[in-house]
């Protein structure tokens, strides 16, 4: 009698994760947010070629995220039915084009123009992102695809931006630009020939988002994303002066507490990315809840440096990896809204960044900075709750359909 030794079954070429594609998507995360911050970095050089001051240079910054809160919810219906790996493509080329010229601009205006077209890169590739991912690695590992995305802004958070600024060393800024330019043109190649086609979904419109936002749980999971951002973005953005308050504390240091916060964050997304899919109602309830202590620690701990790195590296962890938290919420809140969800994500993401910019300012300018960081870790608590009651809404739609 003889006996055949079991094939081995693998996975078929659509269960497996396309691993290649997500390394693309993670590079124009990448490049896409180190474009966005480039002129952090390089303010002050910008502002003299240009015959600026400092704070209208730091417009281009303002411009790309107030862009954005247009084209998050619109962009899916400006391009109903275009695949979206096309889409990816030309918002690649868009941001490609938007740096070379801000590489050649004669002046102010033609920047704030060339960087619209980076606003739209960017809120187009973070409304499809989800839609993609799920292409890319599959419904049942949503969240470790849309780790790859997070992880690139993290890692432009510890890298690109510093690196922009030591090219510039080097070169002139506009020279950084260009070089940005054209690595976003060998991206959009990449993404080309990498990525697999990735149909369009139901054709999105304004109602299609308020009817999603009708949804039950989802509607209230929004406005805690909002509370989120904004009670984070109130402390982030002032984060300088808080710093500041530490003792004897010099720019050196700074400079290094801050890179506790990038590194935190891309050790946040490696980490929380390869559990989210099974946790991901949890750490959108314990992930700002953290946030919300670390804020607060900031001002208890302030006399000690290495109480303060510890807990900048806490914050960087739980708050650089809310996107994927956020975008794994919604992929199995909604998997039939995939874009509609994405386009919501981003709207409240930059809302919240716009409103805190604002609000902040004031608070910062007629309370003490300890006062903001007490209403930022409490706005942080309520979208914690939000969550937390969002969470409870859905469970009991979902057992509600199917008893």
């Amino acid at each position: 009698m003889t006996t055949t030794a079991p094939v081995p079954v693998t996975p078929s070429r659509a269960d497996r994760i396309r691993y290649g594609g997500l390394v693309v998507l993670m590079l124009m995360g990448f490049l896409l947010v180190t474009a966005e911050f480039l002129p952090n970095g390089v303010l002050t050089e910008m502002a003299d070629a240009l015959g600026v001051t400092p704070g209208q240079a730091g417009q281009t910054v303002t411009v790309t995220a107030l862009v954005g809160l247009v084209v998050a919810p619109t962009v899916g219906l400006i391009f109903p039915r275009l695949d979206r790996r096309s889409l990816l493509v030309w918002m690649a080329l868009a941001a490609a084009a938007s740096n070379l010229v801000v590489a050649i601009a004669p002046n102010l205006v033609i920047v704030l123009l060339a960087r619209f077209l980076l606003g739209a890169a960017l809120s187009a590739f973070w409304a499809m992102s989800i839609t993609v991912a799920v292409r890319l690695a599959g419904p049942e590992h949503l969240g470790r695809g849309v780790m790859f995305t997070s992880a690139g802004v993290s890692l432009a958070t510890v890298a690109g931006v510093p690196l922009g600024v030591m090219l510039s060393e080097f070169v002139n800024w506009q020279a950084v630009f260009a070089i940005a330019g054209v690595l976003m043109v060998l991206l959009a190649v990449a993404l080309r020939f990498v990525l697999p086609s990735v149909p369009a979904e139901q054709a999105s419109s304004i109602r299609l988002l308020v009817d999603t936002l009708r949804r039950p749980g989802i509607g209230l999971g929004m406005v805690g994303h909002v509370f989120v951002v904004l009670g984070h973005f109130l402390a982030y953005t002032y984060v300088r002066l808080a710093l500041e308050r530490i003792p004897d504390v010099d720019a050196s240091t700074i400079v290094v507490l801050l890179a506790l916060f990038g590194l935190g964050g891309l050790a946040g997304n490696l980490s929380i990315g390869f559990v989210i899919d099974r946790r991901f109602a949890f750490f959108a309830v314990f992930a700002p809840a953290v946030i919300a202590a670390s804020v607060l620690s900031m001002i208890l701990l302030s006399g000690t440096v290495i109480g303060v790195g510890i807990v900048v590296l806490v914050w960087g962890f739980f708050f650089s990896s809310w996107l994927l938290v956020a975008n794994t919420w919604v992929g199995h809140r909604m998997p039939d809204r995939l874009e509609a969800g994405g386009s919501l994500v981003v709207v409240g993401f930059q809302g919240a960044i716009t409103l805190a910019a604002g609000v902040g300012g004031l608070l910062v300018d007629t309370l003490s900075i300890e006062l903001v960081y007490v209403i930022g870790a409490v706005v942080l608590v309520l979208g914690a709750v939000l969550f937390g009651a969002s969470n409870r809404v859905s469970s009991r739609a979902a057992r509600a359909a199917l008893g």
